[in-house]
């Protein structure tokens, strides 16, 4: 497995020749290269469950401190707690250790700014520049830095989600639900039952202890979560609860076993966002209220923010990508098809306990179960495809045949912004390259599950001729 390295840090597995995987001397180089970036004095570092993390950490912290920097090591935490840990401790910069839905054998390096978000597309540029370049200044032994532990961050995550203006605590409490949640093994089992408690819900973990031997793919889709839907079968839950190993990505799965869908986490979060601010503030209002999500998101959160009168914009994909949008357009929420939710009044990132309080609100005020929620919504049918390449694929050459195949075609409309996606009256197809694996995802929405997968395997096939 070759090192992939991206504008938002590298990404490899563990073990291997150097420079086939992600081993302690890339390490070394990535780190030493970020903080050169930096030049500041301060970097907050957290890590997930991985096997692998207390090694790569170590690693990390050292070159840090041989760069003369304090650290400020917040241990096993989510991603979104190690973003809100930077702000929180005035940092100029942070890096989480986690390879996010990758398997086991994977770890990675993000690359946070001193406001606790990824950076920029030219700011990552630079600090790859930096590492090729391995012109390093280290600190003399006068100047070396130091390592401090905070393990009070967690807690401060879980306040503040309590806190936001429209997580209704009270109301949670009186609905007394009982959830059943699978934290996959890593950092979800530490922090959830936390906010659980906090929230006066009761709950049960599945695959609970920070080993890092994942149970199953931590990738949260339904083909992964076999154990938690016959759990969820037996009737004793009100909500399935599924997290991914750094917990920035959240599935929900609805009293009777049922997936929620991973695309309809953020929709449901944004209806709710969006209803409760008309309340507030009046239907006249709703024009200024923006949501985002990126191109191989669902079209329900368009049809949603436009049933409560405000605009929705797409986004390329990609985190950054979403938060830029989302800043441009004074979004007031926004995130990703995958389970990621955004929501600015919290922070410029995805934050799965951020969703988890709002949806429950949701549930709470209305008053219905997670099944009746869903069917309120747009019901359209995404396919999910990849495909895998080889060092000889020509992955510019294929979407731009792609992109010539339905210029022409007065029903499509081609986007190029991020790799190709063609939208029809009905239906939508989006290829592109993925930053953080050796593929090409095919993304496919439609009406129904056949007519999305057809057309995204449609697609595929015009890659396969090409190969």
């Amino acid at each position: 497995m070759t090192l992939i390295k991206s504008i938002s840090g590298i990404r490899g597995t563990i073990g291997g020749r150097t420079g086939d995987t992600l081993n302690p001397l890339d390490i070394v180089k990535f780190t030493t290269a970020f903080a050169t970036f930096i030049g500041g004095k301060r970097i907050v570092v957290g890590r997930d469950g991985r096997i692998s993390g207390p090694m790569v950490r170590d690693v990390v912290c050292g070159t840090l401190v041989g760069m003369g920097y304090e650290v400020i090591d917040i241990g096993l935490a989510t991603t979104p707690t190690t973003e809100l840990a930077v702000r929180w401790h005035e940092a100029d910069g942070g890096i989480i250790i986690t390879a996010s839905h990758n398997p086991t054998q994977w770890n990675a390096l993000k690359l946070l700014n001193s406001q606790g978000e990824f950076l920029t597309a030219a700011d990552g540029a630079e600090v790859l520049r930096i590492a090729d370049a391995e012109d390093f200044d280290y600190a003399p032994v006068e100047k070396l830095g130091r390592v401090i532990t905070d393990d009070t961050m967690n807690q401060r995550h879980v306040q503040s989600v309590l806190d936001l203006r429209l997580v209704n605590a009270d109301a949670i409490r009186q609905r007394k639900f009982r959830v059943c949640a699978d934290t996959i093994n890593s950092v979800g089992g530490i922090i959830l039952p936390e906010l659980f408690n906090a929230l006066g819900v009761e709950f049960e973990i599945l695959n609970s202890e920070c080993t890092g031997h994942f149970a199953h793919n931590p990738e949260p889709l339904e083909k992964n979560l076999a154990g938690i839907m016959d759990t969820m079968r037996q009737g004793r839950f009100d909500l399935g609860i599924v997290v991914d190993p750094d917990v920035d990505r959240l599935a929900f799965i609805c009293e009777d076993g049922k997936m929620f869908g991973e695309e309809y986490t953020l929709v449901s979060v944004a209806d709710y966002v969006l209803s409760e601010e008309v309340k507030l503030h009046g239907a006249t209002a709703a024009t200024a209220y923006h949501t985002v999500s990126n191109l191989s998101s669902t079209r329900a959160l368009r049809d949603v923010t436009t049933k409560h009168g405000g605009q929705y914009t797409a986004a390329a994909v990609g985190e950054v990508n979403v938060t830029t949008k989302m800043k441009a357009v004074g979004a007031i929420i926004g995130g990703e098809g995958n389970g990621g939710v955004i929501y600015p009044e919290s922070h410029y990132g995805r934050d799965a306990l951020v969703g988890i309080g709002l949806f429950l609100s949701s549930l709470a005020q209305k008053g219905v179960t997670a099944s009746q929620l869903r069917k309120t919504f747009p019901n359209y049918q995404i396919a999910k495809n990849r495909i895998d390449l080889t060092p000889e694929t020509d992955v510019d050459a294929i979407l731009q045949k792609v992109k010539q195949m339905f210029a022409a075609d007065p029903e499509a409309t081609v986007n190029d912004i991020d790799g190709v996606k063609i939208d029809f009256p009905t239906k939508w197809v989006h290829l592109r390259k993925s930053n953080t694996e050796p593929i090409i995802r095919v993304y496919s929405e439609a009406q129904t599950a056949e007519e999305a997968d057809e057309l995204g395997k449609r697609l595929m096939q015009v890659v396969y001729n090409m190969q």
